[in-house]
């Protein structure tokens, strides 16, 4: 398709067909090819390879073409469809503002001789045809004009920061697919029973899932066929297809390493059965949104972060197709996300939920005509109230075409056995094998899907994934033994069941970095079987991350989210937009200089404490609360706590002679409890948070550590920064098969007992009570 810029029109043609985008009221129209001789002057920008639709970001801004640069294909489906992945895209304004720079591909027709490859740039010796086309390229959508107001400017750098929002949510984060012969948005089961001939693939698309079905609705309305052309429903979520090969004398996976995303080209054996499994997950365009900006159901009974995961297996001519969901618990509940795993409330009395609920579960049971419900929310602790309230629900709701299951996971998978995840599919096995699968061939239907298994856990992320995969694992080997493709009484080769690990690996990752901003946690566990430490690590980091991208970035990943579906964004984003500056800014001044002068010691006390046999994890500067270890004159003491892959070290710090005299170190193994809590005070209200280590000494319980986070805004009290050191010290010594609990509660005000051996630093090799760190230990 070739892209042309006209005095009041943008212009896309294709062949005989060409699409006009107005660049005065951005309506869209339908014209022949041919009345490209009636615009002003069109000019041809390159080569893109279809139409998403527009967008208009604010009211303040002009609206927005976009249109798909640049795709790659994912695989075929059965029937030898394509499908496509988005990688790039263009954003052109539909105003007289000029275009970024579109970095297009040149079409050899209208710029012929130039390399697409280098970086065209404006010259004086270029003839009057490319200096215009290429002028017009350069310009900026928000190019700065000198002693503009300062609300202009304010504006024009909100409409960037948007702009940036939008184009990293297409590219950034692998969401979005289409194909021009195959409905995504449909399942095989669905597909098999609505097809009707003559129909555009828009025409019966399932309108959760068309998540640019706001953006191209001008033409959508237009009700000419001529239409149908530029109508590509596009799809957010996950598509991955690979073949495998049943080899049961290959070597496994563990005798040679596999890539992180196989290829088809690993599994050529033309002696051995194959099959293509398939995995496309589809997110409802209705409550879309980021974690903790949409959670539970909405007044039309939507859920947040609804997926559809058909897993599609096909042999032959026979096409096999199973299909789970996950949502977010259907009562109206949220998370106020400025804090670090912050508590979930439930917003709305019981009454005012049920119709909600009710509305919910209908549209369910309509479509899928049985759902079994695994809620994997924790039974205890903080998730209960959401627990408790969706089982209330589920009892008022009192429908047999419901089942609900409850598997505590945590509970159950505690100390990273997330093996026992068999525990709750042997359990589920009967209602399993009942619910059956779609199964399509050359002459039609031959079974159907009797319901759908729907997992939740809080996100609907890291733990749903790890379900779903053991359960659609359990009917792809009955489906694969069904038609003859696995013998009876053998499990899937161990290199197809790594390659098939991956995937669902890979989609548990996509929709946790659509929702959440980071790939999924527990993911190492999804993908190999096994939960290892440098898992746990990366989820320790994902898990910070996700905190970060909510405290800055999801209110703009909102605001882009929400006008796609056509919702008016209700939050002030000039005023997040100026916080969000102010804060980085006061951020970065005060943090240089600490960060800078924390890592130099960090660096010479970990090579200085840690034996070389201990590996190290992280490292945080804390205070020390409580008195009666140190020094009883002074109430706070500045404190390094190192931790490792067996013990965590306490190191104080002696701001007279600027350095760490004593230490303590505590192995893993002897940390009893984590406790989390405001300070405790005689009077006033506590101001700071802060964590208790409850360990043993010489086998002795009685001894902990009481400490705090060093604040940096007025406005912090500690706590989540707590709660981040708590999860690595419970992550760290899971590592080890050992567990320790994390608990809220107010702490007692009372010392730790006192004990002799605190040690002296000299080096690693001589360590005395009494000697203190010298220059020249460095």
């Amino acid at each position: 398709m070739e892209l042309f810029q006209a005095k009041d029109h943008y212009i896309v043609q294709s062949g005989e067909k060409a699409l006009w985008c107005s660049r005065k009221d951005g309506s869209l129209q339908v014209r022949p090819a041919t009345d490209l001789l009636l615009a002003w002057n069109p000019i041809c920008l390159g080569l893109v390879e279809g139409v998403i639709g527009k967008i208009q970001l604010h009211t303040d801004f002009a609206w927005q073409l976009l249109l798909i640069r640049q795709k790659a294909v994912v695989g075929k489906l059965p029937g030898e469809h394509d499908v496509y992945k988005i990688t790039k895209i263009a954003v052109i304004p539909l105003s007289e503002a000029e275009p970024q720079d579109l970095e297009l591909e040149l079409c050899k027709k209208h710029h012929f001789g130039i390399n697409k490859t280098e970086k065209i740039t404006q010259s004086p010796d270029d003839s009057k045809f490319l200096l215009k086309t290429l002028s017009q390229i350069k310009c900026n959508v928000a190019a700065p004009i000198k002693k503009k107001a300062k609300e202009h400017k304010e504006k024009e750098r909100l409409e960037r920061r948007l702009l940036e929002e939008l184009i990293k949510m297409f590219v950034d984060s692998d969401s979005f697919y289409f194909s021009l012969t195959y409905d995504l948005t449909n399942s095989v089961q669905r597909l098999s029973a609505s097809e009707k001939k003559g129909e555009s693939i828009w025409q019966r698309v399932d309108d959760r899932f068309f998540w640019n079905k706001h953006m191209i609705d001008d033409l959508i309305k237009v009700n000419d066929p001529n239409a149908d052309f530029w109508i590509v429903p596009i799809i957010q979520g996950f598509v991955q297809i690979e073949e495998l090969v049943v080899n049961y004398n290959e070597s496994s996976d563990d005798e040679k390493s596999s890539p992180e995303t196989p290829s088809q080209e690993q599994c050529v054996d033309d002696v051995h059965p194959r099959f293509l499994v398939a995995i496309i997950s589809r997110r409802s365009r209705h409550r879309a949104g980021m974690r903790y900006k949409r959670r539970g159901v909405d007044e039309n009974g939507n859920v947040a972060n609804y997926v559809e995961t058909e897993q599609l297996i096909h042999v032959h001519s026979h096409t096999l197709s199973f299909v789970l969901a996950r949502g977010s618990v259907p009562v109206f509940w949220s998370q106020i996300g400025y804090r670090y795993n912050p508590r979930p409330r439930l917003d709305k009395p019981e009454e005012e939920t049920t119709s909600k609920f009710a509305a919910h579960f209908e549209e369910q049971l309509k479509i899928y005509k049985r759902q079994v419900i695994v809620s994997l929310v924790d039974q205890t602790g903080r998730e209960k109230i959401i627990g408790d309230a969706f089982l209330r629900q589920v009892l008022l709701y009192n429908n047999p075409s419901l089942t609900y299951v409850t598997f505590d996971f945590h509970e159950h998978c505690r100390g990273m056995k997330f093996e026992n995840v068999q525990t709750l599919t042997d359990a589920i096995s009967d209602i399993i094998m009942d619910m059956k699968w779609g199964w399509v061939d050359q002459a039609g239907e031959i079974c159907k899907q009797e319901g759908i298994f729907r997992v939740n856990c809080m996100d609907c992320l890291d733990r749903t994934n790890v379900v779903q995969a053991a359960i659609a694992r359990v009917v792809m080997e009955q489906q694969l033994k069904k038609l003859g493709v696995m013998p009876p009484e053998q499990p899937l080769p161990q290199k197809c069941y790594r390659i098939y690990q991956i995937m669902w690996a890979n989609n548990g990752d996509a929709i946790s970095r659509q929702y959440a901003g980071t790939a999924a946690l527990k993911g190492d566990f999804t993908r190999t079987g096994e939960r290892k430490l440098a898992g746990m690590m990366k989820d320790g980091y994902n898990s910070a991350n996700r905190y970060y991208l909510n405290r800055f970035r999801d209110a703009y990943r909102q605001a882009v989210i929400d006008p796609m579906q056509g919702i008016p964004v209700t939050e002030d984003l000039y005023s997040i937009f100026n916080k969000e500056k102010e804060h980085e800014a006061l951020h970065k001044q005060n943090q240089r200089s600490q960060q800078e002068q924390f890592s130099l010691l960090l660096q010479n006390y970990m090579k200085l404490l840690l034996p070389d046999d201990e590996k190290f994890h992280g490292g945080w500067a804390v205070i020390d609360c409580d008195p009666s270890l140190i020094d009883a004159t002074h109430r706070d003491v500045d404190v390094l706590l190192l931790l490792s892959n067996c013990a965590y070290y306490v190191a104080y710090y002696d701001d007279e002679v600027d350095k760490v005299n004593q230490y303590e170190r505590m192995n893993l193994e002897d940390l009893e409890k984590i406790e989390i809590g405001p300070e405790p005070t005689f009077f006033g209200k506590p101001k700071f948070t802060c964590m208790r280590l409850h360990y043993k000494h010489n086998g002795t319980s009685g001894y902990f550590h009481t400490l705090r986070a060093v604040i940096r805004n007025p406005e912090e009290d500690g706590k989540d920064t707590l709660q981040c050191i708590a999860e690595m010290l419970q992550l760290t010594k899971q590592s080890l098969g050992l567990n320790v609990s994390i608990v809220e509660k107010k702490l007692e005000r009372k010392h730790s007992k006192p004990h002799e051996d605190i040690l002296g630093i000299r080096s690693k090799s001589q360590v005395s009570s009494s000697t203190s760190l010298t220059q020249e230990d460095f």
